[in-house]
């Protein structure tokens, strides 16, 4: 499947729409800064750490929620997932003569089912490690701890030997750390592939994801 060429403006000029709403940015950026924060930031298990996990499992949760029944640009039905598309995108770019999209272009697309992949693998390991406890039920359990009171870990290990929970939480663990480190080197190859395409389009392509408006120049090579 592909997505249609974009209307010509006047004199043949390529006019994109504005396809980036409120939410779409808001949970791209939300998304970007939470990966920054856990994953280069903040400490492991801390509490923390935990609350801007259940911060992005909202976020996540409300983007694949409106790709179902958000504009036609945020629908998945506007950048599905296809890799032969992807690979000819790819070979335009290297030529210098990309063709506009009416969403995410094939290549882009395949990178983000790539890090939602990722990003969902990293929640959901992440609620087995904490037993799909809340962030305040930790902050509390900690805060017990801190006063002196370990019967709580106590219990709580006690529940864990109590079956295969102990082996689940070691391989969660595992499973966790592996996609959050994919998930940082998607994201470099994402920032660095925005990066050519804005040069071989010859215009920004971060700031519609900031303002929702892309650049309304007329692309010089037209």
């Amino acid at each position: 499947m592909t997505q249609p060429d974009l209307p010509a403006g006047k004199g043949g000029a390529v006019a994109p729409p504005d396809p980036w709403d409120p939410l779409i940015r808001i949970t791209h950026w939300g998304v970007a800064l939470a990966i920054v924060a856990n994953g280069l930031i903040n400490k492991g298990g801390s509490v923390a750490h935990v609350w801007i996990g259940w911060g992005v499992m909202a976020l996540f949760l409300t983007r694949l929620g409106w790709g179902i029944i958000g504009p036609a640009e945020a629908r998945f039905s506007a950048f599905p997932p296809a890799p032969r598309a992807a690979l000819r995108h790819i070979g335009e770019l290297l030529r210098g003569r990309p063709r506009e999209h009416r969403s995410h272009n094939p290549a882009g697309a395949l990178m983000i089912y790539a890090l939602w992949a990722c990003l969902g693998t990293v929640i959901v390991t992440g609620l087995v490690m904490t037993g799909g406890k809340s962030p305040v039920t930790i902050a509390e359990e900690k805060a017990a701890v801190a006063a002196g009171d370990w019967s709580v870990l106590v219990q709580a290990d006690a529940e864990d030997h109590a079956g295969t929970a102990d082996t689940a939480e070691r391989l969660s663990k595992e499973v966790h750390d592996v996609a959050a480190n994919l998930m940082l080197i998607l994201a470099l190859i994402h920032v660095g592939g925005v990066a050519v395409e804005s040069r071989a389009l010859r215009r920004n392509l971060v700031r519609p994801m900031v303002t929702g408006r892309r650049n309304r120049g007329v692309d010089p090579r037209a």
